[in-house]
């Protein structure tokens, strides 16, 4: 392929003919594009991991090729001809993909700690509100302003968050068009979350005339003279809040261990399994059961002691459910499904407050059950240690029965010779019978407990068993192979020697016969 600068050359001497300067012309337009796409190959390959280098194309477009574009650029290629897979397209991707990962779990981290603020806010405005200061007042609005500038910054997190992963997708699926990764169930989460997180109390940014005293019964900061409306509404959109808290699954999933080994994502894409926030927490409640219900069980009944508390303080009633102790033991003994009855809600919040705890309580027991049974239960060693214990004492037992029987019968026996009193005969019949009863006895429950054992033999012992047979047969036939080939060896040296002798016997008999003639 000529060089350009030859093409140049060969332009401005002006000696070749027509035809041979178009086909010049195009064979210069050829080397150009080449050169042009080996150019910005290799300043594809010199770009750093975090530089951002200005490319230019053959038309004399800028090309931005850094780490937060979320843009796919195509490679140069010749008209008519299938485009090249570069050698370093597969290393930025993953270089890419591990960014975004990182920035993933970056954001949710931030999202988290600004939602659990919001919550925490929620409940200092709600719990001091009374006491240290009125409704209306600037400390209020101040809390209320806080909350929601906590709100609008994990708006603008979750937005951020979905934002990289769809980049990530497009990067996983090798896509150009980020629409494509816009499906209808994407789109239905994003505004899901949004909803869930946009939820917090407004009540005190309505003006307030009269104001309550730190006696009155109104649940959060809201003048009770504004109506029942507006207290229902702040006590439902304060017990909404704690939806937020669904980012944790979220945050438990990207930073656990088995979504950052490349080992367990290489198996588990080899054995199509999906790192969800389930495969996780079944691998925490494998390794670390008690942890993991202790602390959901913790921060549960927590939370609904304080929710409890919130909806039974609008009650008009003389009860106690509006304090925080009351409430924790009113959770805590419907939690465990005991009910004794004494402490009962008298607001719908409460009584939702105290069926959730109620379903949520059956279900951690029957979690706790499994639990407490796997931690009892036997491994394969100390269950063959302790069945081949009982077996041996069950064995000697059987012994010592066998031992008492034949005493027996030979007491019963002498009794029997010396004809002496019947009571003592009949005393040695029923002692013989009783032991005959204890051996069969015996013999019988060392029966049940080896039937017992053999039941338990678990599918690698037998495939080892199965292996050891099989390799003693291999070795059995291999040595009958040899013998039945020694022996046809043998039998083939006999034939050779009653041949032998069957000639030499001719022979003898031959020459005599000529020597009697």
């Amino acid at each position: 392929m000529p060089s350009p600068t030859r093409e140049e050359s060969k332009g401005e001497t002006g000696q070749a003919e027509h035809g041979a300067t178009d086909s010049g012309d195009r064979e210069s337009g050829t080397g150009n594009r080449l050169a042009c796409a080996l150019e910005m190959e290799m300043t594809t390959r010199s770009l750093h991991g975090d530089s951002k280098l200005d490319s230019v194309n053959c038309d004399g477009l800028i090309n931005r090729n850094g780490g937060d574009s979320a843009e796919v650029s195509v490679p140069l290629s010749l008209p008519g001809k299938r485009t090249a897979h570069m050698e370093g397209d597969d290393l930025y991707r993953l270089r890419d993909r591990k960014f975004l990962l990182e920035d993933k779990k970056r954001l949710c981290a931030l999202a988290l700690g600004t939602a659990l603020l919001g919550i925490l806010l929620t409940i200092i405005h709600a719990e001091i509100c009374p006491l240290v200061y009125t409704p209306g007042s600037n400390i209020a609005l101040f809390i209320n302003c806080s909350i929601s500038l906590s709100t609008g910054c994990l708006l603008i997190l979750i937005i951020a968050f979905h934002y990289k992963d769809i980049r990530l997708f497009i990067i996983d699926h090798n896509q150009v068009d980020w629409r494509i990764a816009m499906t209808s169930q994407r789109v239905l989460v994003i505004t899901l979350e949004l909803l869930v997180c946009v939820i917090h109390p407004v009540g005190t940014y309505w003006e307030v005339g009269l104001h309550t005293n730190s006696s009155s019964s109104a649940p959060l900061c809201v003048s009770i003279h504004h109506g029942r409306a507006l207290m229902d509404m702040e006590l439902l959109l304060s017990v909404l809040m704690f939806l937020r808290l669904y980012l944790v699954h979220r945050a438990i999933l990207l930073h656990s261990k088995v979504l950052l080994s490349a080992s367990y994502r290489s198996i588990g894409s080899l054995n199509n399994i999906n790192f969800t926030f389930r495969f996780v927490l079944k691998i925490l409640m494998n390794k670390y059961p008690a942890r993991t219900l202790l602390a959901f069980i913790l921060f549960f009944w927590l939370t609904a002691s304080w929710m409890l508390t919130l909806c039974e303080r609008q009650t008009q009633v003389a009860t106690n459910t509006g304090q925080m102790d009351t409430a924790m033991w009113l959770i805590a003994i419907t939690f465990l499904t005991v009910g004794y009855g004494d402490v009962a809600p008298h607001t719908s919040c409460g009584k939702a407050v105290c069926l959730f705890t109620g379903v949520m309580g059956v279900a951690c027991t029957a979690m706790l059950v499994a639990v407490v049974t796997k931690t009892l239960a036997l491994n394969k060693g100390e269950k063959h240690v302790h069945f081949f214990m009982l077996d041996f004492q069950i064995s000697k037992r059987i012994r010592h029965a066998a031992a008492n029987v034949l005493r027996e019968c030979w007491l019963l026996h002498r009794a029997n010779l010396t004809k002496g009193n019947r009571g003592e005969h009949r005393r040695h019949q029923r002692c013989l019978l009783e032991a005959i009863r204890v051996f069969r006895h015996l013999r019988l429950k060392r029966k049940k407990l080896r039937d017992y054992v053999s039941e338990m033999v678990d599918l690698p012992k037998m495939q080892m068993i199965m292996c050891d047979l099989s390799a003693n047969w291999n070795n059995s036939y291999r040595e009958l192979e040899q013998r039945i080939l020694s022996m046809e060896q043998k039998l083939d040296e006999l034939s050779r020697c009653f041949q032998q002798t069957s000639e030499m016997l001719s022979h003898v008999l031959r020459h005599r016969n000529t020597e009697i003639r």
